[in-house]
């Protein structure tokens, strides 16, 4: 008996620890996602894992939807993961450093000369968005020739032309330039395409077959194409992947996002001191990672946006708890959705929206029709309908379908909204959180 009892100790903790795994309502989350699915609110792939171990997995809506073909979405389609991108970047970045081809203090100026301050900016300035580098996405030009394919000499000349925003380490501010730039100098060190890099150093060490570089969208390899809805789902046009790079060029799965954020906690991809930058914030941002709660637990990742793809990618280190969502279509947020999946999983309360639609005739819509412009941005927006749907148009950009919510209020995809106040002739505009007041002209 006495030999007998280390087995039994053992069985007993495993059985223990066996108690402490979350459990969590899965009928209800296919519940959410079934709501999500039928009222065409969203489209997209979400994965979650426990200790490494997939729990859920589910796919909503189409990879390619048009007016011959319907192809529904599986756990194993592909989407554009926007500026997650970065976080694969900045792993590749990290390596080199610890190999001893690169360091934190090594300046721009060493690749990129030509560029504003870049004698002074630093790598861990551009890993922490604290460059002062011109995000060259917020310009108006940039939608002018994002579907056009550019070289790595043409962006450069573009980001050149830019005024910086502030004096490096100044302050913090989100610049898609930094990690375009980053993922030239892993080409320039290695002496390989981005592409061969990402495969060698990260996707190939922990088996992610179904996470690379992009290239034009695909649907015979079961790549997704973007979406917005102005009445049905409709294909939006595609950025050429030589533009975001290595801000946003790379294509991934949510089972192979969960495992990449699992290797990278667990050190299996950078040193822990290394993943302690990561997780440092300064005025908000670390080097490729956020801090994301959820009520009273603190996660860390990244979110992503490109053309109509919108994601997330999530790790709550003390639950050890991996989530990720890739969505195409977006008409109820990403963000909401996420929360949504977080706290059926977490067991917190949670109703599941009814989706109600919200129905305007065209001559409802007469009162918001017009052209606005903002003291607070250089944008003219003119405002049009067709029959009984909104469109908003930003002068030299696309235009994009509003969604009445009711209240005067309309949205368009996860983060814009347009707030309109007809009686004043305004509207406020809100995106990721900033707010911008319109005044009609016309």
């Amino acid at each position: 008996m006495i030999k007998k009892r280390p087995h039994l100790l053992l069985l007993f903790l495993i059985l223990q620890s066996c108690t402490h795994t979350q459990t969590f309502n899965k009928a209800r989350l296919d519940s959410f996602f079934f709501a999500l699915n039928t009222r065409d609110e969203n489209m997209g792939s979400i994965a979650i894992a426990t200790n490494g171990v997939v729990v859920y997995q589910n796919a909503i809506g189409y990879s390619q939807a048009n007016d011959r073909v319907k192809t529904p979405a599986t756990i194993k389609t592909k989407y554009r993961i926007g500026s997650i991108s970065k976080m694969f970047t900045a792993t590749m970045i990290f390596q080199l450093i610890d190999e001893g081809k690169l360091s934190f203090e090594t300046r721009l100026a060493s690749y990129f000369p030509q560029l504003p301050n870049a004698q002074k900016i630093t790598i861990a300035e551009m890993l922490d968005h604290r460059s002062g580098l011109h995000n060259f996405t917020n310009d108006s030009l940039y939608t002018t020739y994002k579907a056009v394919p550019k070289s790595e000499a043409e962006m450069v000349a573009i980001f050149a032309r830019q005024k910086p925003d502030f004096e490096p380490d100044a302050k913090a501010e989100y610049s898609n330039t930094n990690f375009v730039l980053l993922g030239y100098i892993i080409e320039k060190l290695t002496g390989k395409t981005y592409a061969e890099e990402l495969k060698k150093r990260v996707t190939s060490k922990m088996g992610l077959a179904d996470t690379y570089y992009g290239t034009k969208a695909n649907p015979a390899k079961n790549e997704a194409y973007s979406y917005n809805y102005p009445g049905q789902w409709t294909q939006m046009p595609e950025t050429d992947m030589s533009i975001p790079g290595g801000a946003g060029a790379v294509v991934s799965t949510p089972t192979d996002l969960i495992k990449f954020i699992n290797a990278l906690f667990a050190g299996k991809l950078i040193s822990r001191a290394s993943l302690e930058l990561m997780k440092t914030m300064k005025d908000n941002y670390g080097m490729a990672m956020f801090t994301i709660p959820f009520d009273d637990k603190k996660g860390y990742g990244h979110t992503g946006g490109i053309d109509g793809f919108s994601s997330v990618l999530i790790y709550f280190p003390e639950d050890k708890l991996a989530v990720a969502y890739t969505s195409n279509g977006v008409r109820y947020s990403t963000d909401d959705v996420i929360m949504g999946a977080l706290s059926i999983y977490f067991n917190r309360p949670f109703a599941i929206p009814e989706f109600k639609t919200i129905t305007l005739t065209t001559a409802d819509l007469d009162k918001y029709v017009g052209k606005y412009t903002s003291t607070q941005l250089p944008l003219k927006v003119h405002i049009t309908k067709n029959n009984t749907f909104l469109f908003a148009q930003a002068i030299g950009q696309t235009v994009f379908p509003l969604e009445a919510k009711g209240g005067d209020k309309f949205s368009f995809g996860a983060d814009v909204t347009l707030q309109f106040e007809p009686a004043k002739k305004t509207f406020t505009l809100t995106q990721r959180g900033a707010t911008y007041l319109f005044t009609k002209t016309d």
